[in-house]
């Protein structure tokens, strides 16, 4: 807990101190002083004060204390020299890690990674009860291997919904033998058994949600980026709404759609999603899956890229491997290369988007280059028509309908499963056939 100045009501933020890691046996999309400054921000974000920070470089991890001996000693020594409460290490440490480090720490200041970091933020962020759900679940089952003897009396410690409503239980009395680090695990089973369940819920409703809108033929798009890529403030210059912009790392959680008219009047839903971030929690894709089927089940990408940074493509490359990590890299997308109107250059974007295919310049503050960017979604879910080589079952009468009336058939061949379709869609239409797909291994089975 952090300390309270007796002539101030706001509590004193905590010193935190930063470690930085490269691993030359792992790949990296940063190097290791972006990466750090980056951690920088999460820390700022947080609530943090960094105090001060070091780097090391590592061939692979200390089985260990990750570092090595050698370099704990150092921190320990700089920790005490800048009067930290907190070392946060940037990478993602093992319950064996953490618990070594603690020791060598002799429990003087908390040890935290980046995945503790992003959870602690998600946490200060969640404002609906979805939102607050997803991240109670990935904090308990990012504690769970980490337990220790230390930590006990967890449900004076749990927050959010589950918490409040009781649902799960309070700490449960012991059995024969049963030590309280025991009765602590058992407990956040049963917290994470209840959250799964409730989300599960939440999920069955968004999936009824988004089969209402599919039934409506509205094309949704879905406005994808690494965090603080301008996805919110888009949205807020499409829609004339409001949704939360604030220039931080993760200021919105919660998935937000809006209807949006594009130059020829088809209207189309545009839902602004989570940021990403590298390394992202693998807790949080988890525990997001609701939110992130959002992303999932829409005919069109917008990913949006903050042309302005100078990690742009890496963080551009973080985004491409967290949709391959949750199964929409399949799904049709543009690039909407935002915040043009900081370029020194503005004369930059035009080269950039030269060589990038199905791309636009923007700012999303400003309102430059809107309109390039509707008539580009236009023409990707309505003119542009995308080759199919589908097998449909039987029973799929009305995919069938809608490829003759909608696309374009080239061959058609009745099988004993099926029938199988070569042919087009325009663009909206894809993800509606895309798990009929026949890949190369299946094409021949019934042949």
């Amino acid at each position: 807990m952090a300390k309270r100045d007796p002539k101030s009501t706001r509590p004193e933020k905590e010193r935190a101190f930063l470690v930085g890691i490269y691993i030359r046996s792992e790949p990296q999309l940063l190097s290791l002083e972006d990466s750090l400054a980056e951690l920088r921000l999460l820390a700022d974000t947080a609530g943090l004060v960094v105090v001060g920070e070091t780097t090391q470089t590592l061939e692979k991890p200390h089985p260990d204390t990750f570092i090595g001996s050698g370099k704990v000693e150092e921190i320990i020594a700089l920790a005490e020299e800048t009067m930290s409460n907190l070392i946060i290490f940037d990478a993602e440490l093992s319950p064996r890690h953490q618990r070594e480090l603690e020791e060598r720490f002799q429990n003087r200041v908390r040890v935290i990674d980046r995945t503790a970091l992003i959870l602690d933020i998600f946490a200060q962020h969640a404002s609906t009860r979805e939102g607050i759900l997803q991240v109670e679940l990935a904090q308990y089952e990012y504690r769970l291997p980490r337990l220790t003897r230390a930590w006990t009396h967890l449900a004076r410690q749990a927050g959010g919904a589950s918490g409040r409503s009781g649902s799960a239980g309070g700490v449960g009395l012991r059995g024969p033998g049963e030590t309280q680090l025991e009765v602590d695990r058992r407990e956040i089973r049963n917290k994470i058994s209840h959250l799964k369940s409730e989300l599960e819920k939440v999920r069955s409703h968004r999936s009824r949600y988004r089969a209402q809108r599919k039934r409506s033929q509205i094309p949704i798009v879905a406005l994808v980026g690494y965090t603080n890529a301008g996805k919110s403030t888009l949205l807020n210059h499409l829609s004339h709404s409001n949704v939360y912009v604030a220039d931080q790392l993760f200021a919105t959680l919660d998935p937000t759609t809006r209807r949006v008219q594009l130059p020829d009047n088809h209207w189309v839903l545009f839902t602004d999603t989570v940021g990403f971030i590298q390394k992202l929690p693998t807790q949080l894709i988890a525990a997001f899956r609701a939110t992130l089927e959002e992303i999932t089940e829409a005919d069109l990408l917008v990913h949006m890229v903050d042309i302005t940074h100078p990690n742009a493509l890496a963080q551009w490359k973080a985004v491409q491997n967290t949709l391959v990590d949750i199964n929409a890299d399949h799904i049709p997308a543009i690039t909407a290369m935002n915040k043009i109107d900081l370029l020194p250059h503005p004369e930059m974007a035009g080269e950039i988007i030269a060589n990038t295919p199905l791309s636009v310049a923007i700012s999303a503050k400003k309102g430059s280059g809107i309109g390039d960017l509707l008539s580009l979604v236009e023409k990707q879910l309505y003119e542009t028509q995308i080759p199919l080589h589908i097998r449909l079952p039987y029973q799929e009468g009305n995919l069938i309908s809608l490829i003759h009336e909608q696309g374009r058939v080239i061959s058609l061949d009745h099988e004993r499963n099926g029938v199988v379709i070569v042919g087009s869609v325009p663009g909206r239409l894809f993800t509606q056939f895309q798990p009929y797909f026949i890949h190369p291994d299946t094409a021949t089975e019934d042949e």
